[in-house]
């Protein structure tokens, strides 16, 4: 067998050659063989239909010629293999505002991936949160464009720190689960390239080498066989030069998507194969197709697989070691966010009974059960963390009760001093939707693939607030005139109206990972100060949010949603996004804004004012003057997470970037700046804010 594997430490020079030589040697089948997936269905039917039991080979590979395939895994809870470390939901993550947090995290499941046969990981979601019902927001990051950029990037960056290629998806516009598979989202190009595009482009400029195409269509043309996407955006105007996959099952539909820019289908040739090798000798793909999307893959594949690695060796024994664990333990503090406190938080040592309501209160709960599940060794629950801290506050006893016996929890809440209420969803009521009629290897009748439509879970919510029984439970806790707290457990947004103002605080810990409940003892107790912002925006009335169906065949997408539809529309949210309340305070003060060639700076000081030490997320906005065309008021340009003590005050300089504030002409298809006066902001909520102005 001739051997064309890959060496370590070859220079860009010998691996385009040595890929020209392959692409010599190898036949037109075996070419076309590197552009598909190949033995999922029947590996998931070999391990009982569980995703991500072993590696899927996802293109790449001629065994004859010693070429190595692509070898994919999941995320982004964490590695979807084995017991990984589970981290907090990449919402979560996305309201610690913590950057270098998120590439530690990617550097974990580098590490993680490596460890279990990997080499490709779909960790990275870069989908920008249109409105809270979308059943897969858990698995991003947020509703702000820069946010994302700089919270996924983070995570792609750590990922390919051990040579696992990261793919960011989906690409794009994909903002709704239940109708993925056939909407067609009309969107024009300003609102494409302003709201729905950049996070993307961060992550392609910052060096992230493979991108999964969306199952959904854009302006008629599904986006794993559109050529505006793939080849005119994402090689011409960005310049990528990594592969573009397919999302698994229904990601592309002819054999035209080659052409169209798409390199590889997952995760089994079911349009392309054969039939690809056919148009090819028929004249309708040409073969300079076939070799453009095989040196894709393949100066990626060997790029990375020549690199130098940061270990020695990644054993099985690095998975889920005490130091990745201790990382998902920080991402849960650092994530939680303090939505309301009427002083009643941190619970104070010596409680002589505390009552924990809620069946989310003893049940591992980490997100939903699609192709992001993580099965870590173990989970602990909000319930468990608080016993296992009892001693360590001198709780005389832990007292529960649930939904099912509101006359059981309100005898048991009027013996407790404080209670927690642990309310919100699980994988039933929002998550990722595999409907009925996507088979996945297994041979079903048509009445079967009825059934499973039927009792499909997850997918897009119909409510936004919290189901009635948790409503009813939290109303027996309040009658008791006890302090209450209630622990938000969901993806994202939850309508809090009718019950908010009469409780004592309200904490969102989302899905909070393997270590969550550990975390919530410490943060309901004082030992870590809430420090989470929202990263999107919580409105009054669900009519605030934009239109939608989750069932659309077409929806219109436009530059207006979250916090700059609220604004556009003067409307004031319940709870803005940035918003995040602390144990500390903190004052904003001498801010300064000056202009030089590149750059927008940004100084201003920000005091604790407070007496235990913190975290604050301090956030920049710009408000353009919006003269040319109609602008956002405010759009977030930059944010830091600082850590200060008691009386300690920091002076921050913040350089934004005068390319970032321009806006896209549609008639020239490029990129202006607006000369006039810009509002700069700075706070720690987009709703409590100093300003200054300049001139630019």
């Amino acid at each position: 067998m001739t051997d064309y594997a890959p060496r370590k430490s070859m220079t860009s020079d010998e691996i385009a050659e040595l890929v020209d030589t392959i692409l010599i040697e190898a036949t037109l089948a075996e070419k076309v063989g590197m552009l598909s997936g190949h033995g999922f269905f029947k590996a998931f039917v070999e391990d009982d239909r569980v995703w991500a039991a072993r590696p899927y080979r996802a293109g790449g590979g001629i065994d004859r010629l010693g070429v190595p395939a692509l070898w994919f895994t999941d995320g982004p809870r964490g590695v979807a293999r084995g017991q990984s470390t589970c981290f907090p939901c990449s919402m979560a993550r996305g309201a610690s505002f913590d950057p270098d947090l998120e590439l530690r995290i990617g550097q974990v499941m580098g590490v993680e991936a490596r460890a279990q046969g990997c080499n490709l990981s779909g960790a990275v979601c870069f989908n920008l949160l249109r409105h809270p019902a979308w059943g897969r927001a858990q698995e991003t990051y947020g509703e702000d464009p820069y946010h994302l950029g700089e919270m996924g990037t983070g995570l792609a960056l750590g990922i390919q720190t051990h040579n696992v290629i990261a793919t960011v998806k989906h690409f794009a516009l994909n903002s709704m689960e239940n109708a993925r598979f056939y909407v067609d989202v009309q969107i024009d190009e300003r609102a494409l390239h302003e709201v729905y595009l950049p996070h993307f482009k961060r992550a392609i400029d910052a060096g992230c080498a493979s991108v999964m195409s969306a199952y959904n269509k854009m302006d008629g043309v599904y986006c794993g066989q559109n050529p505006k996407l793939l080849t005119d955006i994402l090689r011409g105007e960005w310049g990528f030069d990594g592969f573009v996959h397919s999302d698994w099952v229904k990601g592309v539909y002819d054999v035209s998507g080659v052409a169209a820019g798409l390199d590889i289908e997952n995760p089994e040739p079911l349009i392309w194969g054969e039939k690809l090798v056919a148009a090819v000798e028929a004249g309708e793909v040409s073969t300079e197709v076939i070799d453009r999307a095989c040196c894709r893959i393949l100066k990626t594949l060997y790029r990375f697989a020549a690199a130098a690695d940061p270990l020695p060796d990644y054993h099985i024994g690095l998975v889920a070691s005490p130091d990745h664990i201790a990382i998902a333990l920080e991402a849960a503090e650092k994530s939680a966010v303090l939505l309301k406190n009427d002083a009643v938080l941190p619970l104070h040592s010596g409680l002589g009974s505390l009552a924990v309501f809620g069946k989310l209160a003893a049940i591992e709960n980490t997100g939903d059960n699609g192709s992001s599940r993580v099965r870590p060794a173990y989970v602990v629950t909000p319930l468990m963390g608080l016993q296992r801290a009892q001693n360590a506050y001198g709780i005389g006893r832990i007292v529960t009760a649930d939904e099912d016996d509101l006359a059981q929890a309100a005898s048991v809440a009027t013996s407790a001093d404080a209670i927690v209420v642990v309310a919100g969803y699980t994988a039933k009521e929002e998550g990722e939707f595999i409907p009925g009629d996507i088979s996945l290897g297994q041979e079903v009748s048509d009445e079967a693939r009825e059934v499973a439509h039927r009792i499909a879970i997850g997918g897009d919510r119909d409510d936004l607030g919290l189901p009635a029984d948790q409503l009813a439970l939290i109303d027996v806790a309040i009658a008791s005139g006890k302090p209450v707290v209630v622990v938000l457990v969901a993806g994202s947004a939850v309508m809090v109206e009718g019950w908010h103002d009469r409780v004592g605080a309200i904490l969102q810990t989302f899905y909070s990972g393997m270590e969550g409940g550990t975390a919530l003892a410490k943060l309901l107790f004082g030992a870590v100060s809430p420090s989470g912002k929202l990263p999107f925006t919580v409105t009054r009335e669900v009519s605030n949010y934009p239109y939608f169906d989750k069932e659309a065949a077409s929806i219109q997408y436009d530059l207006w949603h979250g916090y700059s539809k609220l604004d556009r529309d003067g409307n004031t949210a319940r709870y803005a996004f940035g918003h995040g309340l602390s144990y500390a305070e903190f004052a904003y003060q001498d801010l300064v804004a000056t202009c030089g060639e590149v750059s927008l700076n940004v100084q201003l000081t920000v005091a604790n004012t407070g007496n235990v030490a913190a975290d604050e997320v301090v956030q920049i906005y710009i408000g353009a003057p919006g003269v040319a065309v109609e602008r956002q008021s405010k759009l977030l340009k930059a944010f830091r997470r600082i850590t200060l003590q008691p009386g300690e005050a920091a002076n921050l300089h913040f350089e934004i970037a005068l390319d970032t504030l321009r806006w896209r002409n549609a008639e020239t298809h490029g990129w202006e700046l607006e000369h006039g006066d810009y509002c700069v902001m700075a706070g720690g909520a987009s709703d409590r804010l100093i300003e200054t102005s300049i001139s630019l």
